[in-house]
């Protein structure tokens, strides 16, 4: 229990001091975007390479790797079945609503809560696989084509292959499937790099909350409540179910149970703020099952610990 507060405390600091910031006006009214470039662009790239160079191939393509992909397939088509032939919404618009639903804090908090709550972060690395080098590539190229009008394949291929974060996850894959050790010289430059990312990225979103409610825009609140409750109630469920059908053993049950537990990753509002489309929706997401996660974790370390 004491790991689910301990990674809690580090990322509720980080959004704190973000709020403070916006608060007070400290770095003027782009730091917003500039921050969101900044992670985008640069050190998320770094972040990613690192941790899928250092996983262990075993465990990235472990049996961990079907049942949190047919999770998240379940939770991202059922959201955007109803968003888009039930809400009406724009194809952009239910990408980042599809995504707050059900990619999950692999990284941020799946990381720490991989440690402290199941023992080892490597844990993680299966989800942050799965949505790094499927899941984004198919978004990305949804949003690019939807944002900027262009129905070309080629281009739209072309377009998501020069993604830096894209780059920065195959590069990292590569380095772990081919058993390349990286000496000390080339390795601890980019750690360096990719420890920024994270605090950058929580104070970025603590930012956001500055001067805003949840649930305030009208015309988007049942978008986010059905993410949010597909987020922190069916998704964790529905895991459970799919690693009974593929009869993983009690521990692993626990392991991606707790991962689909995850609240929704700040990497969507990233992308939301990158395309100028569903910010406001994402945001409130990320903020309601971050918060709402919480509980969640407790009852499955109960239930299944």
């Amino acid at each position: 229990m004491s790991g689910i507060l301990t990674g809690f405390a580090v990322i509720a600091l980080a959004v704190v001091v973000g709020y403070v910031i916006a608060r007070i006006d400290l770095l003027g009214p782009h730091a917003r975007p500039v921050l969101s470039r900044l992670t985008f662009f640069v050190l998320s790239p770094f972040l990613l390479f690192v941790v899928l160079a250092r996983a262990d191939v075993k465990t990235l393509f472990s049996a961990l790797l079907p049942v949190s992909m047919i999770t998240a397939a379940i939770i991202i088509l059922g959201y955007a079945l109803v968003s888009r032939f039930v809400l009406r919404r724009r194809t952009a618009e239910t990408v980042i609503g599809s995504l707050s639903a059900g990619q999950v804090n692999s990284n941020n908090i799946g990381i720490p809560i991989s440690l402290y709550m199941l023992g080892d972060a490597a844990y993680s690395a299966p989800v942050i696989l799965f949505q790094l080098l499927v899941l984004m590539p198919i978004a990305l190229g949804i949003l690019d084509a939807a944002t900027s009008g262009s129905r070309s394949p080629r281009r739209i291929l072309a377009q998501t292959a020069k993604n830096p974060m894209l780059i920065g996850s195959a590069l990292g894959v590569l380095v772990a499937v081919l058993g390349i050790h990286l000496p000390p010289i080339v390795m601890d430059p980019l750690a360096f790099f990719a420890a920024a990312c994270v605090p950058i990225l929580l104070m970025s979103y603590g930012m956001s909350l500055y001067g805003q409610r949840v649930l305030t825009e009208p015309g988007r609140r049942v978008d986010v409540i059905i993410a949010s409750v597909l987020k922190l109630v069916a998704m964790p469920a529905i895991a459970w179910g799919v690693a009974l059908a593929f009869a993983l053993p009690a521990d692993q049950i626990l392991i991606v149970v707790t991962l689909a537990a995850l609240p929704t990753a700040q990497n969507v509002f990233n992308f939301a703020q990158r395309y100028g489309v569903g910010e406001i929706l994402s945001r409130d997401v990320v903020f309601i099952s971050t918060l709402g996660c919480l509980p969640v974790l407790f009852g499955v370390a109960l239930l299944l610990g």
